[in-house]
């Protein structure tokens, strides 16, 4: 099986492209195959649309809260919220959110949903800092005009199936809070690259297959990339070949996933109460 993690950003350039690191699951074993960048979101749809079989990891919250979507009066089901949205621009979606947030209490103005709550995400409507609300928009949309499968949010071509990833939880599951990228040069230090370097000798040693059932075999060259992209991508690819493996008890997801908000794939273990960092054998 083709397994595919993805790195999104909601402004794919030349400088900061979408990363994908494609890998194959035989078995119980994920291996490493090449890795893409797609500079535009032309090229992100062209992948989204490729024939499969395959299964897709993709690092944005692909739903809002639930509490959102209630109290703006969004329709109550993941297809048509996402649909509605769409059309709007992504500068009417922005004003949208701010004239949301700025009138009401602190503390009520970004609303996390049951994931978020479980692993210290944030937001989908955040839009300052890491604009994960901007990937949301540009990310979900595309999803649902691509008609691929979609657990637990809605049914689609059952040869490409996209799920959420979320590379941080799985890092902080095996490297604890450790930093381990970024994007500014001046910042890249010997510590952050230290980092990488165990994080993804955690991911590939006999402890992570042992614990999770899943043997992953990568480059250590994946560790060189000081933005950390390469690594994130193949991180999200993980976390979706640990969901296909699951595929008959409906690729691992939680009977507390909320149809309507989403849920991140992955031995993260949020779900069964582990803190997160807690070492890989604690699922």
């Amino acid at each position: 099986m083709r397994i595919i993690g993805v790195d999104f950003t909601s402004a794919p350039r030349r400088a900061k492209p979408i990363t994908a690191a494609e890998c194959r699951l035989r078995g119980d074993r994920l291996s490493f195959s090449q890795m893409h960048r797609w500079t535009d979101f032309a090229e992100f749809e062209a992948a989204l649309a490729a024939p499969g079989p395959w299964v897709m990891g993709l690092d944005f919250p692909f739903g809002q809260s639930r509490r959102f979507i209630e109290t703006i009066g969004w329709p109550r089901d993941w297809a048509t919220y996402v649909a509605a949205m769409a059309t709007l621009s992504r500068s009417q979606f922005r004003e949208m959110l701010t004239a949301y947030r700025l009138p009401r209490a602190e503390g009520d103005r970004e609303h996390q949903r049951g994931i978020d709550r479980h692993t210290g995400g944030i937001s989908p409507q955040k839009l300052h800092g890491v604009p994960v609300a901007l990937m949301f928009f540009e990310g979900a949309r595309r999803l649902l005009q691509a008609g691929v499968h979609l657990p637990l949010l809605k049914d689609g071509d059952p040869e490409r199936i996209a799920l959420e990833a979320y590379p941080g939880v799985l890092a902080r599951a095996l490297i604890g809070r450790r930093s381990y990228k970024n994007d500014t040069r001046s910042k890249q230090t010997p510590a952050l690259a230290a980092a990488r370097r165990d994080l993804l000798a955690s991911l590939t040693g006999a402890a992570f297959a042992q614990d999770h059932g899943l043997a992953v075999a990568a480059p250590v060259s994946l560790a060189e990339d000081a933005t950390g992209d390469e690594l994130d991508a193949l991180l999200c690819a993980v976390q979706a070949a640990w969901a296909f493996q699951r595929q008959a008890s409906n690729y691992g997801l939680p009977v507390e996933a909320d149809p309507l908000e989403g849920w991140i794939c992955g031995p993260h273990c949020a779900a069964s109460g582990v803190p997160l960092g807690a070492p890989p054998g604690a699922c």
